[in-house]
């Protein structure tokens, strides 16, 4: 399962051998000593979440933390699930770093059998988080975390000749905001379904990509 977790300027193409798609995959890669994120929020995380009042959040897929950071720093509580134990614990000290440890907590579970377990949240979020063809039901399993009068973002990679070098397998986990639309419940408003443009540096470059941006709202 592809996912570029905390910030999107690595784009992805360093995710380019199929163990990406499963946890021990992502447990080799952060149980090296260097960081693998840049550790800023994701931007569209910035746009959406700015101005609303804090409650709690659940962001799957969190990787090293820095949206569980960003968050719990503007006085959300936030649970930070990925399935990667190594992730987890990466994310943990990054919190602690931080000084919002108190604010913070962890899950671990995959993303295509999560289920919410009567938890919900004011705000649940996910970001470069590529399953598949299981993408829609990822969505539609995150929707039950949803609080009456949450929301729910999700971020990716929309499909793009930028990403050329990489995988046909990782091309077919690439996905467009309107075709997650099928998993939203009856109850959910949808607020933002586009690709927004995204200038970022790649290999001295610079390139345009698309978040995939879809931003609904519960009913409350």
């Amino acid at each position: 399962m592809t996912a570029n977790h905390d910030h999107a300027d690595h784009d992805g193409h360093q995710q380019d051998a199929p163990d990406y798609f499963e946890q021990p995959g992502w447990d080799a890669r952060y149980s090296g000593s260097d960081k693998i994120w840049s550790g800023n929020p994701n931007p569209q995380l910035v746009a959406e979440v700015t101005g609303l009042e804090p409650g709690s959040a659940l962001d799957l897929g969190c990787g090293e933390g820095g949206d569980v950071i960003w968050l719990a720093q503007q006085g959300w509580t936030v649970t930070g699930a990925d399935f990667s134990s190594e992730g987890l614990a990466r994310a943990s000290r990054h919190a602690e770093e931080a000084g919002v440890a108190e604010r913070t907590d962890w899950w671990q579970v995959d993303a295509r059998t999560f289920d919410a377990e009567g938890r919900e949240f004011d705000l649940v979020t996910t970001h470069f988080l590529h399953p598949g063809a299981a993408m829609v039901d990822v969505v539609r399993r995150l929707a039950t975390a949803v609080a009456p009068g949450g929301r729910l973002l999700v971020v990716g990679h929309a499909p793009s000749e930028v990403f050329a070098q990489l995988s046909r397998k990782q091309h077919e986990a690439m996905w467009h905001a309107a075709d997650l639309l099928p998993a939203l419940p009856d109850d959910f408003e949808t607020l933002v379904v586009e690709e927004r443009a995204r200038i970022v540096e790649r290999d001295g470059k610079t390139v345009e990509i698309a978040d995939a941006t879809l931003l609904a709202r519960r009913a409350g």
